[in-house]
């Protein structure tokens, strides 16, 4: 088993991440309530395309827990049954979750095509953590670390669940978000430990400090610009559709968020030029800054240009790859791969 697991560690990566890219796409085009009820769509395994699917009919059969919205509301068939000429309320019971009752076909498969991904990324990862049993006599810990993956993932689906059940509380999609990129890290220090010892890097505490630091930062970017995120949110709810006006009265947190981006440039150009001045052979360190340059890119055309399209999405997935290098470099920057005399004498 354990010729597969590398492989199947890398695969999980991508996938992992590929659900991060259908995340924000979902954000971008406002579908996170695309389907209403968890794990199943309106009820359906494979979602409706039409809204006179989830319509009441005559002579219909309906199948136990398939959904319609009636009267501005959702509601779900008690058992598997056909309808009569006229509306029996008594077929139905009510869905108590939330009060959401909109169909939109596009949203619907936005977000279906997001659990899609989720579920092929949880497949992939319960492979590798049976997969990770070959090194079960060496290796103890990647055993339980691939596991640990798969009850991230569990958890992450559920986390998935509440977050359509508050109907996209902005606290619960920015703990999402985070768990995203935590599995991301714990994936990313897998794959590295199983590699442990092939890559010689020289090792200095004061780059692998910064490191540290950036990484945190980082992270804190993430969630700011998950909360500025969720403002947009509420300006577009609130009817405003003009986006050359999302940001004529933003939050604090967007001045935070764009002051800090300062900040963290600042201090990846200082580690780019540690990295070169003491030949510490980081090569990484060139993928963050032109990660960095594109992420801050992307923030620029969004509140200068008044978010083309697009835009909102790269910004995510550039910062959620950006944190996964970072931390790749932290890893890499441990005595692990220590060869020589220290350089930070």
């Amino acid at each position: 088993m354990k010729s597969y697991f590398l492989p199947l560690a890398k695969a999980s990566l991508i996938l992992v991440y590929l659900v991060i890219v259908a995340g924000a796409a979902v954000r971008m085009t406002g579908s996170g309530m695309g389907c209403p009820d968890w794990p199943k769509c309106f009820g359906y395994y494979i979602p409706p395309t039409d809204i006179e699917v989830i319509q009441w009919h005559p002579n219909h059969t309906f199948e136990k827990g398939q959904m319609i919205i009636h009267d501005n509301s959702l509601w779900k068939a008690k058992e598997t049954f056909t309808t009569d000429a006229t509306y029996n309320q008594e077929h139905w019971e009510k869905y108590t979750r939330h009060d959401y009752a909109e169909f939109n076909a596009k949203h619907t498969w936005t977000e279906y095509v997001n659990r899609l991904c989720g579920a092929l990324a949880g497949v992939f990862c319960l492979a590798m953590a049976i997969a990770s049993f070959g090194y079960w006599k060496e290796r103890k810990g990647l055993v339980l670390s691939s596991w640990l993956v798969v009850f991230l993932m569990g958890f992450q689906a559920w986390l998935g669940a509440t977050v359509v059940y508050s109907v996209l509380n902005p606290l619960k999609i920015t703990i999402h978000m985070v768990m995203a990129l935590v599995i991301v890290a714990l994936i990313i220090a897998i794959i590295k430990n199983a590699k442990c010892g092939t890559e010689i890097k020289k090792y200095n505490g004061q780059f692998r400090t910064l490191t540290t630091v950036a990484l945190i930062l980082t992270l804190i970017q993430v969630v700011l610009g998950t909360q500025v995120r969720e403002f947009i949110d509420e300006q577009v709810n609130a009817g405003i559709g003009n986006e050359h006006l999302w940001l004529n009265d933003p939050t604090i947190q967007f001045y935070i968020h764009r002051s800090f981006s300062f900040v963290v440039l600042i201090l990846n150009i200082y580690l780019f030029y540690l990295n070169r001045h003491l030949a510490l052979g980081f090569n990484k360190m060139k993928w963050v800054m032109v990660l960095l340059l594109l992420e801050i890119l992307t923030g620029v055309l969004m509140a200068y240009m008044h978010f083309p399209f697009g835009s909102q999405a790269a910004h995510l997935v550039i910062a959620s790859i950006l944190f996964g290098v970072q931390f790749q470099l932290i890893l890499e920057a441990k005595k692990c791969y220590y060869s020589g005399k220290s350089t930070d004498d």
